[in-house]
């Protein structure tokens, strides 16, 4: 039988027994490490075809759970949620403690950080960035593009765009580690003080290239953040590009129910 019906819509077989599996993964019943049973033994344990096995897995892989190791099979990633706090990651008071955003949110959930800076130099701004940065498209601008890994793991990518004019005379922002309390510190050092950070997100599947950097299963569900970090003056001297594998990350944002 090809399909199920539930709630008067059709749903084939193949994600019905995709849910399956995603689910006993998410409740522990396969553990990180696990091997997800063969196609033989998943024919044997529903009574399909392997073609329709072999779609099923198709989606489990799509969620970013497994990846599959030649040879071996399919194995449920160890790949625990770090939990985002809005509220928290970006406070001054990391900064003063020199704790960068990252490492402080990784800190929070136990999680081993590690930071590897891909490229540092001027480049062009693109049409997006521009606009942000309220300058014009083609202005040159400073790129910082990073790989941060959790507990060895690539988990996102993060490309920030900062104003020539103000990095110009701040050598630290031209350095691989920019010393306590990363970007946003040397710029309120120089007088460019926060009031805001105002982010948009978007979850999409993953390009190739992408899933590659973040040893993802192609397709596999990414969220694209963009954020403007928004001086007391009203200017926006950071725009950061990321891209977050989707499995890692929790957003929770507290939202002031009063004026």
């Amino acid at each position: 039988m090809g399909t199920a019906v539930g709630g008067g819509k059709a749903v084939p077989r193949y994600v019905q027994i995709a849910e399956e599996i995603v689910q006993q993964i998410r409740a522990g019943v396969l553990k990180p490490g696990d091997l997800v049973p063969s196609e033989s033994e998943l024919v044997e344990r529903y009574g399909v075809a392997g073609g329709t096995i072999r779609k099923a897995m198709v989606e489990v892989r799509a969620s970013g759970l497994v990846e599959t190791r030649h040879g071996k099979g399919s194995i449920v990633k160890d790949r625990p949620p770090v939990r985002l706090r809005s509220s928290d990651r970006f406070r001054a008071s990391h900064r003063r403690e020199g704790k960068a955003a990252y490492l402080a949110e990784s800190a929070q959930s136990g999680a081993t950080a590690k930071v590897s800076v891909l490229y540092i130099g001027p480049m062009e701004a693109p049409e997006e960035i521009a606009e942000r940065l309220d300058v014009p498209v083609g202005t040159q601008v400073l790129a910082r593009r990073r790989l941060y890994f959790r507990n060895g793991v690539p988990v996102e990518t993060a490309s920030s765009y900062l104003p020539w004019d103000v990095v110009k005379d701040i050598p630290e922002l031209f350095s691989e580690n920019p010393g306590p309390g990363g970007i946003y510190a040397r710029l309120e050092d120089a007088g460019h003080v926060f009031a805001e950070f105002v982010e948009t997100l978007q979850a999409r599947p993953a390009a190739k290239a992408e899933a590659s950097e973040l040893a993802l299963s192609p397709g596999s569900p990414v969220i694209h953040l963009l954020r403007n970090a928004v001086t007391e003056a009203g200017r926006v001297v950071e725009v950061c590009d990321t891209l977050m594998a989707a499995d890692q990350f929790i957003f929770e944002y507290r939202i002031p129910a009063t004026d």
